[in-house]
Parts: structure tokens; sequence; C-alpha cells
């Protein structure tokens, strides 16, 4: 069960449960559309991995299936992150 997490992790913006721009790895890090293609450029900054459209939880079942208040703001480093990129 995905925990639909609230905010991306580098600018911290609301990602409310239907919000059509979060974006997740495999590991479910979740960032907005912006910061994955503007700051990240398409890969994840914690797994090295690629991002997909985060799916969003009918409304109906987030009674039965609550998603994720817990926020994870840790500011990507920009320089670290674009040296991982071209070492790859």
């Amino acid at each position: 069960m995905l925990d639909i997490r609230p905010t991306c992790e580098n600018c911290n913006k609301d990602l409310a449960f239907d919000s059509e721009e979060a974006m997740i790895c495999t590991f479910e890090c979740t960032f907005c559309r912006d910061c994955v293609e503007n700051v990240l450029h398409k890969i994840c900054p914690n797994c090295g991995g690629g991002f997909e459209k985060r799916p969003i939880r009918p409304q109906y079942l987030l009674k039965k299936y609550p998603v994720s208040k817990k926020v994870i703001y840790m500011p990507v480093d920009l320089e670290q992150h674009l040296e991982k990129i071209k070492k790859r």
C-alpha cells in the first residue's frame, strides 16, 4: 500500500492525495513534477532511479486507507546530485 506522502521532499510543496503533480520513484520517494523535471533531471537523488506519476487513491478509500501525514523534507544538495548524474 502506498503511503501517499503529503509533500515534495525537495521544495516541501503540498501534494494532496489527488495531486496530478506528485511523482514517485520505486521506493516511493515523493517529489513534485517541477522538481523532478527541472531540478533532479528525472533521477531520484536517493536511489538513482527514475520517476512515475503517483497514482491517485480514490476518495472513497481514504477513510479505510488514509494517506500519510508524515512530511519528509530533505532539500537535495544539487551540486552533489549533479555529480552523481555525471558519473552514470
